[in-house]
């Protein structure tokens, strides 16, 4: 069985094939409006012409990005028995996925998320999921002790929203607890999926004890902890439970903190070209360094381990942000490799606390 396993939604992004549009229709009169990555208004733009389908969803890009980077991976989820459900689940046994664990659904379709970017990258999604497949997943669609010799389990937070599928992610967090597994969470706040911010905040804030690992984005810790500062933020979900949180902050670096340590790295100056999947992107590189490490749990990481992981997650999303789309944006080890040695050596710093 893999190594590593994630689970959650695996969908079609439809990328628009210009910058700068954030709108997704030309205008018909009144007022309008966008949303932003979050949920949150975006200015007006010109319409988006047209849009590229590319292979994405959180989970499932982690669990391509650690087949790049070399590791065994298995991805659990569900799709649309459809044109799209079935070109996805090519698409990661294309990449060295496990798709033992990949079901099909007749009575739902692929989720599809339909992204304008704006001129500096960022994403605003809308996504068509009423229900979509992904949210039917029951544990008679996972394969019996898939779990077995899993050193990593890794979910976000939209498997946690809708029944069955959030039962069916919180009983695979047991099992791969019972298996020895770390366990790890990257909400993805995706705030248009749940019913208001109230409910989210909630959702994630009752998963985040049962994480070893937890990585999350500077506005996605602020939200949750309400504290100004990344370090602050962190520390303040750290004391809820996990051994290990990050916090990711684009060209301003990321920041971990363990038990022992607080560790800041500064970011890779490169030109922007899409964000879609630079987290996951990060996620994985992180993971994969982690397991690299002489450290079962985290406690155990040194400061010179944190710093090892978080330069090579960091260069992990500064090269996926130089490539559109998701799935295809992820970087292999060796690009990874080449890419610090011909950089400048980031900035970074190790403390106690």
């Amino acid at each position: 069985m893999p190594a590593f396993v994630t689970m959650g939604e695996l969908l079609v992004d439809f990328i628009s094939v210009q910058r700068g549009q954030a709108r997704w229709l030309a205008s018909v009169g009144g007022r309008e409006e966008s949303r932003g990555e979050t949920g949150r208004p975006m200015g007006k733009d010109e319409a988006a012409p047209a849009f590229i389908p590319s292979p994405g969803g959180a989970p499932a890009n982690v669990a391509a990005g650690l087949s790049r980077l070399g590791k065994d991976a298995g991805f659990i989820g569900k799709v649309g028995d459809d044109p799209f459900g079935r070109g996805l689940a090519d698409v990661l046994s294309g990449m060295g996925v496990d798709i033992r664990a990949v079901s099909f659904s007749t009575q739902a379709r692929t989720m599809l998320a339909f992204v304008t970017l704006s001129a500096s990258g960022e994403r605003d999604f809308v996504f068509f999921r009423h229900p979509s497949a992904d949210m039917l997943i029951s544990p008679d669609d996972v394969p019996k002790g898939y779990l077995a010799g899993a050193a990593c389990f890794h979910f976000g937070s939209i498997s946690l929203i809708d029944q069955p599928a959030r039962s069916t992610t919180l009983g695979l967090i047991d099992a791969a607890k019972g298996a020895g597994a770390l366990v790890s969470f990257d909400p993805n706040i995706r705030f248009s999926l749940f019913s208001d911010e109230a409910a989210a905040k909630r959702t994630i804030l009752e998963a985040i004890p049962l994480a070893d690992i937890l990585k999350l984005s500077e506005e996605e810790a602020a939200f949750l902890t309400g504290q100004k500062t990344p370090k602050n933020a962190a520390l303040a979900l750290l004391s809820m439970g996990p051994g290990l949180v990050a916090v990711t902050g684009g060209n301003r670096g990321s920041v971990a903190v363990t038990a022992h340590y607080a560790v800041e790295v500064d970011a890779y100056e490169v030109g922007v070209v899409d964000t879609t999947g630079a987290g996951d992107a990060f996620c994985a590189a992180m993971l994969a360094a982690f397991s690299e490490t002489s450290a079962k749990e985290p406690a155990a990481l040194t400061d010179l381990d944190l710093i090892r992981m978080f330069q090579r997650a960091n260069a992990a999303g500064a090269i996926a942000v130089t490539r559109p789309g998701a799935i295809g944006s992820l970087p292999t080890a060796g690009e990874i490799d080449l890419f610090i040695r011909t950089r400048k050596e980031l900035r970074s710093s190790g403390t106690l606390h």
